[in-house]
């Protein structure tokens, strides 16, 4: 419960540093955690795993945003998505290079004997579960298809 704590406490220094940006993306992630503790079966509180979850599911969010708005050429709203994903990447595990993360897919198919584009269940499942948090699941699943197919 210790991500509610450190957004309280970014969220005090925000006010006072008058920090527009900062202060809008901590208070979306102080929605989605009150919004998640009081989901149903959720006993009030939410664990680390999912507020992991929580935060990688608003990055994943942001990111398509800006992406949109990029593409519709919508600077100022495509800035606004970006300042958030900064705010947001703050309260997230280091991201694992494409190498590291090639690495580790390497690994795994070594371990669990895949060979064919038939065994990518296997292997994005291990991989998605050692990897959680730490590396976006898009390029996990590209990066298993290049080493299978």
């Amino acid at each position: 419960m210790q991500l509610e704590q450190k957004v309280m406490a970014e969220m005090k220094e925000a006010m006072k540093s008058k920090n527009e940006a900062a202060l809008r993306a901590l208070r979306g992630i102080k929605a989605e955690i009150i919004k998640a503790k009081t989901e149903p079966g959720a006993n009030g509180s939410v664990d680390e795993a999912g507020e992991m979850k929580l935060l990688q599911k608003m990055m994943k969010q942001r990111k398509d945003s800006y992406e949109i708005f990029v593409q519709q050429g919508r600077a100022e709203l495509a800035e606004k998505e970006k300042e958030e994903m900064d705010v947001i990447a703050r309260f997230l595990p280091a991201q694992l290079t494409e190498d590291e993360i090639t690495a580790i897919i390497k690994r795994i198919i070594t371990e669990t004997g895949a060979s064919t584009a038939a065994d990518m269940g296997k292997v994005m499942g291990a991989a998605s579960k050692e990897m959680a948090g730490r590396a976006d699941g898009k390029l996990i699943s590209q990066l298993v298809k290049s080493l299978l197919g």
